[in-house]
C-alpha cells in the first residue's frame, strides 16, 4: 500500500473518531494523527465496537385515542353541556387525544359562506381541556383557540421556556378583523397540552398531547390544512381539516372529514369523489427554512395516517330488513351491506387502509337528543325524517406500527349521532444517538506476517 493510501485511510479514521468525540465525553477515545505509528496490518485488523454506528432508532410505544362525533349543530355550553368522560374513556388514559367533530355549527347559509367564527371551537376546546386535565387533579387552563394555522411548532425536549409555557394561556380573538391576544398566567400547568386545533365551518379537529411526551420526544412540524368540497365542490359545508406532525422520527397525519350525505343509489359516488379531492388537495407546504428537510407534503407522505369523521356511507339494504338485523344485534350480517366496507374490499377508495371490526349498533340517525330510537321506521311519526340506520361515523388508518386495541361507540344522547372512538397502540421511532463506547482493538492476535 502506498504512502498516499495509508495517509488517506488514517485521515478518514481520525475524522471518524473526532466527529463522535463530542458525543462521548464520558469515554476516553484514542486520537490518531498522520504521524502515529500504525502500520498497514494494524489498520487492516482494526475493529471498532461502538453503540453509535449511525442513528440509533428506538421503537417506543404510545397510545393514541381517536374519536369522531357529529354534534348536529349543538353547543356544549349552558344547558347543553355534556360530560365527555364516558366518550374519552379516561379509565385508560391515552398519550394523545385526537378528536374530530362535524356540525359544531348549524350548516346554514350564514355559517357556510360567512366569516369563520371561532366561538364554538373555543367552547369545545374549553370542555375538552377541562375534562382531560381536571380528571387527573391538575389545574385546568384555558386553551388556545387556534394554536396552529400553517406555522411550525417544535419542542426539542429541553425544559420549556416561559415563552412556550405562555402559549398555554394565550387566548386569540378577532374583533372586526383585528387580532387581539390576551394572556392568563398561572403557577400550574395541566397534564395535557393542546397541540393543534382547526375549524372549517362545522368540521373541527382538536389534538392534545401528554406533556411528558414533550420532554421525551422531539415534537415538531405541526401544520394544519383544510379542504372544502361541499356545495359546488368548494364550499365548507363538507370537506376536511387535517393536522400533520412529527413525533421523534415518525410522521403522523390526522384527517377529520365530513362527506356528502344521502342514501340514494349513486350517492356513495359523491363520497368517493370527495375522498379523492381531499387526498389531492390537502397539502402541508414546507417553509423556506425546511427546504433541506424531508417533510411530508401530502396525506399519503406520512408514516401513519388516521382518517375519521362522519363519512356518511350507508347500507345497501331496505330499511325494514336493516332494522330487523339491528334488533337481533347481528352486526356481521349487517356489515355485508355496508357501503364503506364494500369500497374498502373493492379498492374503490382507501385502497390498503384498515378498519377495526364493527361490533356496535349503527350510529345514525337517532330520532332526537335524549332518545334511543332510530328516526323513521314504521309506524312513522309526523315530521320525522325517514332514514335507514347506518354506520356513518368511522375511523380508518394506514401505515406501519399501528395496532388497534379497541373500536367502540359511546352512548351520549346529545345529537342524532353517537360518538365513535378507537384506541391505538403505535410505535414511534425515536431517532437519537446513544453515547459512543469506542474501543479500538485488534480482533485477532498478532499482526500478520508480510
Amino acid at each position: 500500500m502506498g504512502n498516499k493510501q495509508r495517509k488517506s485511510r488514517r485521515k478518514a479514521l481520525r475524522l471518524w473518531f473526532s466527529k463522535r468525540r463530542s458525543r462521548a465525553d464520558a469515554f476516553h477515545l484514542i486520537e490518531i494523527s498522520d504521524n502515529d505509528e500504525l502500520n498497514d496490518e494494524c489498520m487492516d485488523g482494526l475493529f471498532v465496537r461502538s453503540m453509535d454506528m449511525g442513528p440509533c432508532i428506538l421503537n417506543n410505544e404510545l397510545r393514541i385515542f381517536v374519536g369522531t362525533w357529529n354534534v348536529a349543530g349543538r353547543s356544549p355550553v349552558g344547558s347543553l353541556a355534556v360530560d365527555l368522560d364516558e366518550w374519552l374513556n379516561l379509565k385508560e388514559a391515552a398519550d394523545i387525544y385526537v378528536l374530530g367533530f362535524q356540525e359544531i355549527v348549524p350548516l346554514k347559509t350564514k355559517t357556510v359562506i360567512g366569516a369563520e367564527d371561532p366561538t364554538e371551537a373555543t367552547n369545545w376546546n374549553v370542555l375538552i381541556g377541562k375534562t382531560l386535565n381536571s380528571k387527573y387533579g391538575g389545574a385546568w387552563l384555558t386553551p388556545i383557540i387556534n394554536p396552529i394555522f400553517n406555522d411550525n411548532y417544535r419542542n426539542d425536549r429541553a425544559a420549556e421556556s416561559d415563552s412556550i409555557l405562555r402559549s398555554d394561556y394565550e387566548i386569540a380573538t378577532s374583533v372586526r378583523g383585528q387580532s387581539r391576544t390576551e394572556y392568563k398566567l398561572s403557577d400550574h400547568v395541566g397534564r395535557y397540552k393542546l397541540m393543534a386545533s382547526k375549524k372549517m365551518v362545522g368540521v373541527f379537529i382538536s389534538v392534545w398531547m401528554r406533556r411528558a411526551l414533550l420532554k421525551k420526544y422531539c415534537v415538531s412540524e405541526v401544520k394544519v390544512s383544510s379542504v372544502a368540497c361541499g356545495i359546488m365542490g368548494y364550499l365548507g359545508n363538507k370537506g376536511s381539516v387535517s393536522v400533520s406532525m412529527s413525533i421523534g422520527g415518525t410522521s403522523f397525519c390526522f384527517v377529520a372529514a365530513h362527506l356528502a350525505s344521502g342514501e340514494k343509489k349513486g350517492d356513495e359516488g359523491k363520497r368517493n369523489h370527495q375522498v379523492s379531492e381531499i387526498f389531492r388537495r390537502t397539502s402541508f407546504p414546507r417553509l423556506p427554512e425546511d427546504c433541506h428537510k424531508n417533510l411530508p407534503l401530502t396525506i399519503l407522505g406520512h408514516d401513519q395516517i388516521y382518517w375519521f369523521g362522519d363519512l356518511n356511507y350507508r347500507l345497501y339494504l331496505e330499511d325494514n330488513l336493516a332494522r330487523e338485523l339491528i334488533k337481533k344485534k347481528n352486526w356481521s350480517a349487517l356489515q355485508e351491506f355496508d357501503q364503506l366496507g364494500k369500497e374498502l374490499e373493492d379498492g374503490g377508495v382507501f385502497q390498503g387502509w384498515k378498519e377495526g371490526n364493527i361490533e356496535f349498533a349503527p350510529t345514525y340517525k337517532y330520532s332526537s337528543s335524549n332518545c334511543n330510537r332510530y328516526s323513521g321506521g314504521l309506524p312513522s311519526r309526523a315530521g320525522e325524517k325517514q332514514r335507514t340506520p347506518a354506520w356513518c361515523d368511522r375511523i380508518l388508518w394506514y401505515g406501519k406500527g399501528v395496532k388497534q386495541l379497541s373500536y367502540f361507540r359511546s352512548e351520549i344522547k346529545f345529537s342524532d349521532h353517537r360518538p365513535v372512538s378507537a384506541l391505538f397502540s403505535v410505535l414511534v421511532e425515536d431517532q437519537k444517538r446513544a453515547h459512543s463506547s469506542l474501543v479500538p482493538f485488534p480482533p485477532f492476535s498478532p499482526l500478520r506476517n508480510s
